[in-house]
């Protein structure tokens, strides 16, 4: 069976098309063949090796990706939400030869579910992991509808996701975004967009002088832009960055690990996407015979959407 890893750990270079053991099917298990695997930022840091120090599997091959989307082609005992044949999607919590990178994938009943009615399935890849990553962050803040969330990194794919979100939420969002990603940024529903850089939290803090009530940081700031959260608030990261201690600032690393087999809430994703609420942005698509291509373009940076894998 065909899969796109790795053999030795390095850059988009080492990544090619590797044979790996099917999977076996256990009892509240689905089957995927796998059409589409979106290509993340987490895959090109498992790909260089970052993450071989706590992957149980110790030998190659080394598949990377944590987003799929395909046909159900079997069912284990026990699963009744799905049907063979059906258009899926699903979270993968990859290790060893078992990440989202391969054309057959068994996964945890709870960890798929419909794509959305009317989306492509290379459009579906896009949604399972960065919408639940920015769903989690969303409800480790516990804000309040009314309140004002500053998004940072807002034209990205867990960004945009948090926009979203937080609107259907009733929240403010004041935004960040380059020129170029502007009109992009308002049309996704942000209240406030104000430039990206370094003095981020001044011109967030110019609009909002007592200062923001959550702070979901996509782009990485950590630091930088912790001025733009009052006293108290509340800040999700997306790197484990645990905060300085200052101003009684509540940090919530968001692991989206743990979520991993919250059915509903990915079925919940589902059913804002077939509303409208949710945005399936893609920017591009590659064989999976190109997946050294995509890591390249996703490094360059710059990238609207999702990148995408295909099979």
């Amino acid at each position: 069976m065909r899969a796109a890893g790795v053999t030795e750990f390095g850059g988009p270079e080492a990544l090619h098309i590797v044979d790996v053991e099917p999977e076996p099917l256990g009892p509240g298990e689905v089957r995927l063949r796998v059409q589409a695997a979106a290509v993340s930022p987490t895959d090109t840091h498992a790909r260089s090796g970052a993450y071989a120090g706590r992957d149980p599997v110790k030998t190659p091959p080394w598949v990377p990706g944590m987003d799929v989307a395909g046909v159900v082609t079997e069912l284990g005992e026990g699963v009744g939400h799905l049907a063979v044949g059906d258009l899926a999607m699903g979270i993968v919590v990859p290790f060893g030869p078992y990440g989202a990178y391969r054309e057959d994938k068994v996964l945890p009943g709870d960890s798929v579910v419909r794509a959305p009615a009317g989306a492509t399935v290379v459009e579906a890849s896009t949604l399972p992991m960065n919408g639940l990553t920015a769903r989690l962050s969303l409800d480790l803040m516990g804000l309040r509808p009314g309140e004002v969330l500053a998004v940072t990194g807002a034209a990205g794919a867990y960004g945009g996701y948090v926009v979203q979100l937080a609107k259907a939420g009733g929240f403010t969002v004041v935004a960040d975004a380059s020129e170029a990603d502007e009109e992009l940024v308002r049309g996704l529903g942000a209240d406030v967009v104000v430039r990206r850089g370094d003095d981020v939290a001044e011109r967030i803090r110019e609009h909002v002088p007592e200062g923001v009530h959550g702070l979901a940081d996509g782009s990485v700031q950590d630091e930088v832009v912790l001025a733009a959260v009052r006293d108290g608030g509340a800040v999700a990261t997306v790197r484990g960055y645990r905060g300085n201690g200052e101003r009684g600032l509540r940090f919530f690393p968001t692991m989206v690990r743990k979520v991993a087999t919250d059915r509903a809430a990915l079925d919940r994703l589902r059913q804002q996407a077939e509303e409208g609420a949710l945005t399936l942005r893609v920017a591009r698509t590659f064989p999976a015979e190109q997946a050294a291509e995509a890591h390249r373009v996703l490094e360059a940076g710059g990238v609207r959407g999702r990148l995408v894998l295909t099979f």
